[in-house]
């Protein structure tokens, strides 16, 4: 009896001690604005160790010893949010409690994480901003294109031309020839010129995990064209997460796009698979004669056979077409800034009366599939190996006029005309007296393979090096062939006759194309490979870190003739290449660190310069076009206080020598005739310098703060030499040395930037957001036609102001999540000149919409 008497009081006491401890029970659900539930997350009582972690569906229960307190709800990724709780004994449900994503991408990079230069894998800092999914899916959506959502950033401007996916994206006053731009540590960039083709990669925005801009000397690795910065865009892999989602979306000019994805998860054997699907069309994107029309399609398979390697294999492309619109004249663009002289429609069955589809002697269309293959290896604690292989295979182009054409009154291309016109001609032709008009395509096929690898090794908890290889092999194919004869039973050029079409259409130039009999004006192929080594080791403390990188490459050109002689292959040509960047971090104080770096680029000029006419001859430049040479110097200072407010301050200085600069324009000669010509500058020097100041704030839970100022100063240095040659017989027109351009400034973007981005979450569920940013001190590009160097400061493009607003609302239905989303661009319909080129200039584009609704499964 004894012993039971004190085994009841000691049950009694210990369950009189656990209802002591335990006050009740507390609830919840954690979840992504965005995404939905975030399982794993983690739940903790404040200033104890009593916690638990998320289920699948974001959910959670613990038990509290309390009857009042708080929970710090964090997940990798994302800001730890503190949520207070009353409870008296029983359960308390606290509902939804919603993360927002910060700016680390170590979640977001699930393969290539040795390949993909983040500045999160550097710490010694550079200047970087970070665009996360939640934004990319809110605002590059449907009518806007992948670099829009960068350009409320310091240093950056996108000109938004109206054609979709034409833009424009410059950093620190370097246009994207000069930007190196990385999808999954892949190089994009033109291999002849540079050139981002945005167009091409229309699909970018629907499989983007993140977007990193790193302006100046930036964290990449390998010796590629970053005189500007690197945009880094992080491609989605296989999810780890099984679900997907169906999202419509609408916008003006009739947009229409439905996206459809799916993932299937990791299963037990370490297999993922990921499938995405969308089309999208409308009538314009805002200016006249910009209809367009595509689809992306990304199909990813995902492999673990263990902990120490990740395989991924990906395949991706967005074919499309759309309508172009260049610049026009400053009167045309203020009094009619949609008026487009390209377009027209089919036929004209009464009058003005027309019923037919719009047309464009101007349409662009490409189909660029790409694929790669990732491989990561950790060999141990401290070393691991990460390599992709990569293959694309561009096919298609642009199209233009061939002949004398008929406009309306007005000013369109009377397409019913013309083709009336070409059937009273019958065979029509440059070689004709009565040449008719056709509709030509400008082909630009090529087919890229490459890899990078990349090995990275601890040698203890302060120093690690990486050793990599990046190699190219690229073969271009350019030539013209008939687009439509509008009528004509043939088409005469150059002693042949053309009978075949070939139609302007993504999905059929993959296949069918011209050959080389059927080609017109010029046929011509180039063969570049590239092999490079980098090199990068880093000495980090707690307080101290410094690194120095170095690249070497050789590059080699070569190019095939097939047409006005068959002038068959050039001699080879090949330059070497290198980059050299250091520098160093302190933080002196608790979150107050400065940093200085400093680099040195010796880059290979592109394909482009290196021939005197890349179209019509296979003669090099003489005397032989040297690298040009880039000298780097930046410094910043970063102050931080957690969660609440980041100020950055940074300084840049870029010297730029021995650039060649190519245009192209008419020349009207004394008898009244025009002769195209080709221009050629070379040992132009230019230096751009300037100040960025960042700042961002959390005031409350429920309100985002973020503003910026860039102030730059651009300009061109020294003396440059001027050749002008004819384009159609490449003999040379002109020639002139010692052209003063000493402090004419920089054309290319506005030199002064401000903005301010605010988002607040009104109610649970819902949030607006409102992106503000001002433009000035963009000065007019008017380079005379003849060829002769801007050598004085033409007046500036009006400063302007920019607005844009956005709604996003989180709800359920019967249990399913819901994701409403509209954006309104330009919201009080700003109109003017935001840009111009040689040609003329680009008009603010009006005020825009998107609404779009997305099903989460």
């Amino acid at each position: 009896m004894k012993t039971f008497n004190t085994l009841f009081f000691v049950v009694a006491m210990f369950l009189s001690t656990s209802v002591a401890l335990a006050q009740g029970t507390i609830t919840g659900t954690v979840v992504d604005a965005e995404s939905g539930p975030l399982p794993g997350a983690s739940v903790v009582v404040k200033g104890t160790q009593n916690g638990t972690s998320t289920n699948f569906d974001g959910k959670f229960s613990l038990d509290v010893k309390s009857a009042s307190g708080s929970i710090q709800v964090s997940f990798i990724g994302y800001d730890t949010k503190t949520v207070s709780f009353k409870v008296d004994g029983g359960t308390v449900n606290l509902g939804t409690i919603t993360l927002v994503s910060n700016n680390s991408l170590d979640e977001v990079v699930i393969v290539g994480s040795g390949i993909i230069d983040l500045a999160e894998d550097r710490k010694t800092p550079v200047a970087v901003s970070t665009i996360k999914k939640r934004e990319i899916q809110e605002r590059a959506v449907g009518n806007v294109e992948l670099p829009e959502i960068i350009k409320y950033t310091p240093s950056v401007f996108i000109s938004r031309q109206t054609g979709f996916g034409d833009g424009r994206l410059l950093v620190r006053g370097f246009d994207d020839t000069n930007t190196a731009v990385l999808l999954n540590g892949q190089p994009i960039n033109a291999q002849e010129d540079g050139r981002v083709f945005w167009s091409n990669w229309a699909g970018m925005a629907d499989i983007a995990n993140a977007v990193q801009v790193q302006r100046g000397l930036g964290a990449s690795k390998l010796a590629i064209s970053s005189v500007g910065g690197t945009v880094n865009i992080v491609m989605k892999a296989a999810e780890k997460k099984q679900g997907g989602s169906v999202r419509f979306l609408t916008g003006n000019d009739s947009y229409f796009k439905g996206t459809a994805e799916y993932n299937t998860g990791v299963n037990e054997k370490g297999w993922a698979f990921s499938v995405l699907l969308d089309h999208w069309q409308a009538h314009r994107r805002w200016g006249d004669g910009t209809f367009g029309q595509g689809q992306n399609y990304f199909f990813s398979v995902g492999y673990t056979p263990n902990e120490r390697h990740a395989f991924n294999f990906l395949i991706t492309g967005a074919p499309q077409f759309h309508g172009q619109k260049w610049s026009q004249s400053d009167n045309t663009t203020l009094n009619d800034p949609k008026f487009n002289q390209h377009w027209g429609y089919t036929s004209n069955l009464q009058g003005n009366n027309y019923t037919s589809e719009i047309d464009s002697e101007r349409r662009n269309f490409y189909h660029k599939p790409v694929m790669n293959i990732n491989w990561d290896w950790t060999i141990s604690d401290k070393s691991e190996l990460s390599t992709v292989l990569y293959a694309s295979w561009g096919r298609g182009g642009g199209t233009g006029p061939r002949g004398d054409r008929t406009r309306d009154l007005n000013g369109q291309l009377d397409y019913f005309a013309i083709e009336q016109s070409n059937a009273a001609i019958g065979n029509g032709g440059f070689d004709n007296a009565e040449s008719g008009y056709i509709r030509r395509a400008s082909m630009n096929n090529h087919a890229w393979y490459g890899i990078v690898s990349n090995f990275n090794h601890d040698v203890n908890e302060n120093f690690s090096f990486n050793v990599g290889t990046d190699l190219r092999y690229y073969v271009g194919d350019h030539f013209r062939q008939v687009a439509n004869l509008y009528g004509l039973s043939s088409w005469q050029e150059d002693g042949v006759t053309y009978t075949e079409e070939y139609s302007p259409d993504p999905w059929a130039a993959l296949f069918n194309f011209a050959d080389e009999g059927d080609r017109l004006d010029y046929d011509y192929s180039e063969t570049i490979t590239y092999q490079g080594l980098f090199a990068q080791g880093e000495y980090a403390t707690d307080r101290f870190s410094a690194f120095f990188q170095g690249a070497i490459s050789n590059q080699s050109y070569q190019r095939e003739g097939r047409f006005q002689g068959d002038l068959g292959k050039s001699d080879k040509l090949s330059k070497i290449g290198y980059n050299l960047k250091g520098g160093f971090a302190y933080e002196f104080a608790e979150d107050n660190q400065v940093y200085v770096n400093a680099g040195f680029y010796s880059r290979q000029p592109f394909l482009d310069n290196v021939f005197t006419n890349i179209r019509r001859s296979n003669a090099l430049v003489e005397p032989e076009v040297d690298n040009e040479e880039i000298t780097g110097i930046e410094a910043g200072y970063k102050f931080e206080i957690d969660g609440v407010f980041r100020a950055v301050f940074n300084f840049y200085h870029t010297d730029w020598d021995n650039r060649v600069l190519l245009s192209g324009g008419t020349l009207v000669n004394t008898d009244g005739s025009e002769t195209n010509i080709n221009v050629f500058e070379r040992g132009v020097r230019q230096v751009h310098r300037g100040v960025e100041l960042e700042l961002d704030s959390r005031p409350t839970d429920w309100l985002e703060l973020r503003g910026f100022v860039s102030a730059g100063s651009w300009q061109f240095k020294g003396s440059s030499n001027v050749q002008v040659f004819n384009d159609d017989t490449n003999t040379l027109i002109s020639s002139q040395t010692g052209i003063n351009r000493d402090g004419v400034k920089i054309t290319t973007a506005p030199q002064f930037t401000a903005g301010l981005t605010a988002r607040a979450n009104v109610m649970e569920g819902l949030s607006v957001d409102v992106n503000a940013k001002h433009f000035g001190n963009h000065y007019r590009n008017d380079r005379d036609f003849d060829g002769t160097p801007q050598t004085r400061n033409f007046p500036k493009i009006d400063s302007f102001e920019l607005v844009d607003f956005g709604l996003t609302y989180n709800f359920t239905i019967a249990g399913q999540r819901l994701t409403f989303r509209g954006n309104i661009f330009n919201l009080f319909d700003k109109r003017g000149i935001q840009d111009t080129d040689q040609f003329g200039s680009f008009p603010i584009t009006g005020r825009t919409f998107n609404t779009s609704l997305r099903y989460n499964f």
